[in-house]
């Protein structure tokens, strides 16, 4: 029979029993404690986590992304103990407080270990998703989910995989993660892997997995490498995409390998014969051939002569009459041409070519047709300080000098008399064809003066007309020629008192004295003054002597006489 105190206990005897009851067991609040799942009722798991009483969780923290729920009486289970009673005497746990403070345990060492764990993206959120990382949430940002960007993430949802842990903080429950770094770091590992096993010069199949201005990307199985636009073809090829598509299986020649940096150059025209090879026979200098126009520049336009070979025609051999004009207005991309091969370098992969050369040199077709003393017509182009420039037939250009102008004016004067597009006709004095140049003049048009002037020779006694009075003498034309003279003041008479220009009249015609003729230096003079002289002195010798004593006025008047008889 229990004695007195035994059925009274006290409030220490009480306290006793209870630790008793406890055991070892240590069943602080905020701790993690294992419980045995003694009941199911519909949404709700009771658990009996050693106290007096049960707590209860729901079914739905035993569940999650990439975990089972199925969960029976007699599991043995860890909960978070929350509070030991509520006001319904019951317990205050929960699984998922409890899984996510043995998560971050675990994610802890991981961080500081730098190894990777195992996450289950579950939902979207602002900016990324959310990662599971049995029981702990993490964020992972939309620039981490893969190394390029992806538009649909939903194949990755709900799916365990391994992620790295970029940054960890307890105190406000944050851990941003990342699936790119695992992903980079098992390429990179690949990648090492794959270029151990391939050579330079290797030849390997491919898919082109990306098309750019400046080439493709082609996956070798895991590894991707460059095909440069210029390595496609041997010919030129403007885009990629005219040549590859994506998707398409390619086979490419490993033209360089950059261990350091994994980088893989590629080529297709590397496995086609050069085109470049025995270039200098194929084609010989001075040797004529069509191709056709590829590529337009300032200072050319590229012609291809056969796939993989094209020659430049730099702007300067493009034509022979247009300068300073763009390649694009004289020739069109795709428009098939002629060209004269002028230079073969097989070295540096160059072949200069002629545009012009494969038609008749303007200059020598417009000698062939207007030999030197031809008169052409010609449009008046320019006007310069030096003369006028003359549009010709075969669109080459002649140019009158001012001293071919005219015969007896100035040419700064005359050049005034002209205007552009005045139609004028000219003779042909000289072709250079090195130099294309073409001089001609207006004033042989209408014949030499000079070579016009017949047999005038010094001493002769030639009919002027007066032309212009002057102040300091008279401007005179020799009557039955082209040609003119001056007469200065002091030519004008023997005696001073008549050296008066304004004795004479326009029009008037009077006898002179050749004095000077020179058809090279083309020049001409008359004299009023040495034809009287002259007079004087054959009078002299006919009608008189120093012996007569005959006055000076006698014999001139007796000269005078017999003229006069004669001309009757």
């Amino acid at each position: 029979m229990a004695s007195a105190n035994s059925m009274n206990p006290s409030r220490d005897d009480f306290a006793a029993l209870l630790t008793e009851s406890f055991g070892t067991t240590e069943m602080n609040e905020g701790s993690v404690v294992k419980g045995t799942v003694v009941g199911i009722e519909k949404d709700l798991a009771i658990i009996d986590v050693g106290l007096k009483t049960e707590g209860r969780v729901a079914l739905k923290e035993f569940t999650g992304p990439g975990r089972e729920g199925d969960i029976k009486i007699g599991d043995v289970v860890e909960v978070y103990l929350e509070r030991i009673e509520n006001a319904l005497g019951e317990a205050v746990i929960s699984r998922d407080k409890a899984r996510r403070e043995e998560s971050w345990v675990k994610l802890e060492k991981a961080f500081n270990a730098n190894e990777k764990v195992t996450g289950t993206i579950f939902n979207t959120v602002k900016g990324g998703y959310t990662v599971d990382l049995d029981g702990a949430v993490a964020f992972l940002p939309r620039s981490q989910v893969d190394i390029r960007p992806i538009r649909d993430v939903g194949p990755l949802m709900n799916s365990p995989q391994p992620f790295q842990i970029l940054k960890m903080d307890r105190r406000r429950g944050n851990i941003v993660v990342s699936r790119r770094t695992v992903l980079e770091e098992t390429r990179a590992e690949q990648r090492h892997e794959l270029v151990q096993n391939l050579e330079e010069g290797q030849v390997i199949d491919g898919v082109v997995k990306n098309i750019t201005d400046y080439g493709a990307f082609v996956d070798l199985g895991g590894i991707d490498g460059l095909l440069h636009v210029t390595d496609i073809a041997w010919r030129r090829v403007n885009h990629p995409s005219e040549v590859l598509t994506i998707g398409q299986t390619v086979k490419v020649k490993i033209v360089k390998i950059n261990h350091e940096t994994h980088r893989i150059s590629l080529g297709m025209k590397q496995l086609l014969d050069d085109p470049w090879q025995g270039i200098e026979a194929k084609y010989p200098i001075n040797a004529k051939f069509k191709g056709r126009v590829t590529n337009i520049t300032d200072y050319g336009a590229f012609v291809e002569l056969e796939p993989g070979i094209e020659g430049l025609i730099h702007v300067s051999e493009m034509s022979w009459t247009k300068k300073n004009v763009h390649p694009g207005k004289i020739v069109s991309t795709s428009q098939e041409v002629e060209v004269s091969v002028l230079e073969v370098d097989s070295s540096k992969r160059r072949i200069s070519l002629g545009l012009k050369q494969t038609l008749q040199n303007p200059w020598e077709a417009f000698i062939e047709k207007y030999p030197i003393g031809a008169v052409v017509e010609g449009e008046v182009k320019n006007k310069t300080e030096f003369g006028l420039f003359l549009g010709l037939e075969g669109d080459v250009d002649g140019m009158v000098h001012l001293s071919d102008l005219d015969w007896n004016r100035p040419g700064e004067q005359v050049i005034e008399e002209f205007k552009k597009g005045d139609i004028i006709r000219a003779q042909v004095l000289d072709v250079d064809v090195e130099k294309e140049r073409i001089s001609l003049g207006l004033k042989q048009v209408g014949g030499d003066p000079f070579a016009d002037a017949g047999e005038i020779r010094k001493g002769q006694i030639v009919t002027c007309e007066v032309v212009e009075v002057k102040e300091g003498g008279i401007d005179v034309k020799l009557v039955g020629t082209d040609l003119t003279a001056f007469v200065k003041r002091n030519e004008l008479a023997r005696d001073r008192a008549d050296q008066r220009p304004e004795r004479f009249a326009p029009g008037e015609k009077l006898d002179a004295r050749v004095t000077m003729f020179d058809r090279k230096a083309r020049k001409v003079q008359v004299s009023i003054k040495a034809l009287e002289v002259a007079e004087e002195k054959e009078a002299m010798a006919q009608f008189g002597s120093a012996d007569s004593g005959a006055s000076l006025g006698d014999i001139l008047g007796a000269a005078l006489k017999a003229r006069t008889g004669d001309k009757k």
